[in-house]
């Protein structure tokens, strides 16, 4: 057990559990990457794909909620492992999911002085220097680093001012989504849909909608998010809203990705959003003939990319909390603030890499980001491991055993030569750093006796 002063701040409820197990799934790809998962399957494929895919990971969910009500600890993957495995093994797990989260706020950082640039046109401007070929703009990078600072001092302040961010934000996107699915319900019409699947050919249905499903895990990532904040639970919290929260996030996930790329295909012919790389609210903005309903759905799109932000944030500072305390790394990410009892080290620490990143732009965080996906399905493995090696003779086995088949085909899918989307020469480089510096921590980690401190 940790002590009273090593605690974290109990303050959350169910609400903040589902806000951020799905904000810190659904992003901005809705709005930017449209034309990618449009060009893959076509509007059949791609719902299809993410169906499909969704109601895949619900094996894994099960798996989580089992496990977080019984073993409520901010580490999650690494404390489930570590009951099984040696700790090597729980290290390695806990580290790779670190990437899975930590990669994810320079990228929103970036994305937001990308985002604002639609609306504002003069931040492009003032040109600072290129990377990856890529101009990194000042005003682009200011707002980017100011940002950063913001999520740094929410989370800073204590959990309960990030939760009520949390749930103002997604609530806030998901308000967003009615109106414009409405609307666009009732302008477009079922032949901007035709053909529904992006190739039509022998076996093409198929391949449609695997080549959507095999980027899912990576857009649906971070309804475990849940598990990293079960120690901040408030008092009195029923552990078995844990898994209610995770499944209802992963549910609200999948039908977002589904009725949102019916929605966009339904308003305008998705064959020229492919032809013309259209985002979502330019295909809007040219169905209405108005700029408003264009500027309802970049205030969505800012709305989701604050979330994911502070969600993966939360995510990824609890996770070096949990690692610091187990004295894996330096003991002072496992410090705790006297006041805000927030793990302040962490917080600062995921900032500073957050804003350094920022300075390198979307280009150089590709490759890494698409590491995710395969941080995740190995996280998601080692869960589904853990839980059948230490189960009890009477839990079930085949949800955990489907949710481990589930992650080895994640992780297939990026290691397997030939298989489209898997891993180039760029992103192996990546993965390989990354699991390097984990190396190195776990070389030099402090030579004591490791203790084993969730909340059981």
């Amino acid at each position: 057990m940790a002590t009273t002063q090593d605690r974290l701040q109990g303050s959350f409820s169910t609400l903040e559990y589902f806000t951020f197990g799905f904000g810190t799934m659904v992003g901005v790809g809705w709005v930017v990457l449209m034309d990618d998962w449009l060009s893959r399957g076509g509007p059949g494929g791609a719902m299809l794909g993410f169906l499909l895919g969704g109601l895949l990971l619900f094996p894994v969910a099960h798996t989580y909620g089992r496990l977080v009500q019984r073993i409520q600890d901010a580490g999650a993957e690494i404390a489930y492992a570590e009951r099984a495995f040696s700790p090597f093994l729980s290290f390695a797990a806990g580290w790779t999911m670190v990437l899975a989260y930590t990669i994810v706020c320079p990228w929103e950082a970036v994305a937001m002085g990308n985002l604002l640039a639609r609306v504002f046109p003069a931040l492009s401007s003032w040109p600072l220097y290129t990377v990856a070929g890529t101009p990194i703009y000042a005003p682009r990078l200011a707002i980017g680093l100011a940002l950063t600072v913001i999520i740094v001092v929410i989370n800073y302040r204590g959990s309960k001012p990030s939760g009520l961010f949390q749930d103002v934000m997604t609530f806030g996107l998901l308000a967003t989504f009615g109106v414009f699915t409405v609307l666009g319900l009732a302008r477009g019409s079922g032949g901007n849909m035709q053909p529904l699947f992006a190739r039509s050919d022998a076996g093409g249905v198929w391949l449609s909608i695997f080549l959507v499903m095999q980027v899912v895990p990576y857009y649906m990532t971070g309804w475990e998010s849940v598990t990293k904040g079960s120690e901040e639970a408030r008092v009195g919290f029923e552990p078995r809203n844990f898994a209610k929260a995770m499944y209802a996030a992963l549910f609200a996930g999948l039908i977002f990705y589904v009725v949102t790329i019916g929605t966009v295909s339904w308003v305008y012919p998705w064959r020229e959003i492919v032809a013309g790389h259209v985002r979502t609210e330019v295909a809007f903005e040219r169905a209405f003939g108005s700029p408003v309903i264009a500027q309802l759905i970049l205030f969505g799109a800012v709305l989701s990319l604050l979330k994911i932000f502070n969600g993966n944030f939360v995510a990824s500072t609890r996770m070096m909390y949990a690692i610091g305390r187990r004295n894996l790394v330096h003991r002072s990410l496992g410090r705790v603030h006297p006041v805000s009892r927030t793990p302040v080290v962490a917080i600062v620490l995921v900032g500073l890499v957050t804003g350094a990143a920022s300075f390198f732009g979307d280009a150089s965080l590709v490759p890494i980001s698409e590491v995710g996906s395969l941080a995740v399905g190995v996280g998601w493995l080692s869960t589904c491991a853990a839980y059948l090696a230490t189960r009890e003779t009477h839990e079930p086995f085949a949800m955990a055993g489907l949710g481990a088949l589930v992650s080895v085909s994640i992780v297939l899918m990026k290691v397997v030569p030939g298989v489209p989307g898997s891993f180039s020469h760029a992103e192996w480089i990546s993965f390989a750093a990354w699991s390097a510096v984990g190396l190195m921590f776990w070389v030099l980690r402090p030579r004591v006796a490791n203790t084993v401190i969730s909340k059981v």
